[in-house]
């Protein structure tokens, strides 16, 4: 048996990305607490290579950290759409390139500690110049690093985004580099 068990779950606010609760939690059948959960509606991202094997990675504003980071192109799923659908569109929305061959990498959890958000990250080779379609808030720089840069990035502190960091390492085991 397991010592927690949830009792109650409150809605505290309802956002545009996360729907914010206070949980409360039994623990051994005797003590009660209260946990933060944000609840998100889940999301996909993609690690882009070019012919070169090149990474396409995005630069962007992130409110959160009040800083620009260097990121795989990832995003939220939107109603009904599974996260391969998910992965492809955000591709091609924020580096202006269509995927070609796609397999699944990993999926992590960004933050158990108080999330569910989970996502799902795949890679792609045989890309396509096409049109980026960036969101009316989203502003996005498309560069291109090789894995060994990217690595670097990493190891040195520069690259500090959890989903970015196990795509970039999976992709690099998986391909034996």
């Amino acid at each position: 048996m397991t010592p927690y068990k949830r009792l109650k779950r409150d809605l505290v606010h309802k956002g545009r990305v996360i729907d914010f609760y206070n949980d409360t939690i039994e623990i051994n059948g005797s003590k009660l607490t209260t946990f933060d959960f944000i609840h998100h509606k889940g999301a996909s991202a993609m690690v882009p290579v070019d012919d070169e094997g090149r990474i396409l990675m995005v630069r962007q504003y992130r409110n959160a950290v009040d800083s620009y980071t260097l990121e795989i192109p990832a995003g939220g799923l939107n109603p009904g759409e599974d996260n391969l659908t998910c992965a492809i569109r955000e591709c091609e929305e924020e580096t202006g390139y269509k995927a070609g061959k796609v397999e699944h990498l990993i999926d992590v959890y960004t933050t158990v500690a108080f999330s569910n958000e989970k996502i799902c990250i795949y890679y792609t080779t045989g890309i396509c110049p096409s049109k980026q379609n960036l969101d009316e808030d989203e502003f996005v720089n498309v560069e291109r690093h090789s894995l060994a840069e990217l690595t670097k990035m990493i190891l040195e502190g520069e690259i500090k985004d959890a989903k970015t960091i196990a795509a970039i390492l999976a992709y690099k085991t998986k391909m034996g580099l």
